[in-house]
């Protein structure tokens, strides 16, 4: 049996948002209209996805693990289409590198640009949230990351490690020191999740500040700066991040025991490309140059 992906984008919007009729708008169709396409996809799977009463829409487990697989499947049908739309426009051919903040691409760029008069080669700043997204949904052929990511349908290949610094306040009582442990950060509000950014034997050293204010409403570098200048919390960043956006307001610290941030390029593991395997050693080349951010090293390890 094949897939219907259009049911299977209706499956997904009535999951996330356990609700038909929101469901229904979010997809701008009729509610009724969305039933019977769940109705159809529960006969032609012959299971039962949701379970339906007055107040709630919940999933069965064979709905849980439908949404699961569900996602990369319609990334990599929305990777397709990308590629092959822009394969097939009339313009230039077109290569997309993804970078996380701090981390400066343009050696590499301009070298593959070198080879490929061509091609048009273009950048696209990502975020936490989105730097493995955008190569699953095909915004970018390859993205630099910074790990740690879900490394699922993807090939990882590490290039470097750089260290890490604690983000206060200019007037914070330890603004004055040379360097920190995680122990003179003990009590201090931690403006991030710290099973996120910290080893989990250490994740318990630090409050998690999700009182004041949101951890989840944080999403940037920019807001994070925001709330610490604020006198709202502390952040842990990459040097490379901290140092880019320098601000009177806070100050940043090296902290002893602080394991590095490791930076990986990585791209759809499904995908042959002769352009990729190229970018991949020319930045693989460029590692220990100006593509490292400052206090940078190369990596050792592959994984």
């Amino acid at each position: 049996m094949d897939l219907d992906l259009r049911k299977l984008r209706y499956f997904v919007a009535v999951a996330q948002r356990q609700h038909f009729g929101r469901a229904a708008e979010e997809l701008h169709i009729a509610q009724s209209v969305l039933s019977r396409q769940i109705m159809a996809l529960e006969r032609e799977l012959r299971v039962q996805l949701f379970v339906r009463t007055r107040r709630t829409t919940g999933l069965t487990p064979a709905g849980e693990q439908l949404l699961a697989d569900a996602g990369p499947l319609l990334a990599n049908a929305e990777a397709i289409r990308r590629r092959v739309a822009r394969a097939g426009g009339s313009g230039p051919l077109g290569f997309t590198v993804g970078f996380m903040p701090g981390l400066i691409v343009t050696p590499a760029v301009r070298v593959m640009s070198e080879h490929h008069p061509e091609l048009a080669v273009e950048v696209l700043r990502t975020s936490w949230d989105d730097q493995v997204q955008v190569i699953n949904d095909g915004r970018v052929d390859v993205g630099y990351l910074r790990l740690p990511v879900d490394q699922r349908g993807l090939t990882v290949l590490p290039l470097l490690t750089e260290p890490r610094v604690v983000v206060l306040p200019a007037d914070h009582r330890l603004a004055g020191l040379s360097a920190v442990t995680l122990t003179d950060l003990a009590g201090e509000q931690l403006l991030q999740n710290p099973e996120a950014v910290l080893p989990p034997q250490d994740a318990t050293t630090l409050r998690d500040g999700r009182a004041r204010p949101s951890v989840q409403a944080i999403r940037t570098v920019e807001e994070k700066l925001e709330y610490v200048a604020a006198g709202h919390g502390i952040v842990l960043l990459p040097l490379s991040v901290a140092t880019f956006y320098t601000r009177p307001d806070v100050t940043h610290l090296p902290v002893h025991g602080l394991p590095p941030n490791q930076v990986a390029l990585a791209w759809d593991r499904n995908r042959t490309s002769r352009l990729i395997e190229e970018f991949a050693g020319i930045a693989v080349t460029l590692q220990a140059a100006p593509l490292n951010p400052v206090g940078a090293r190369p990596a050792t390890a592959h994984g």
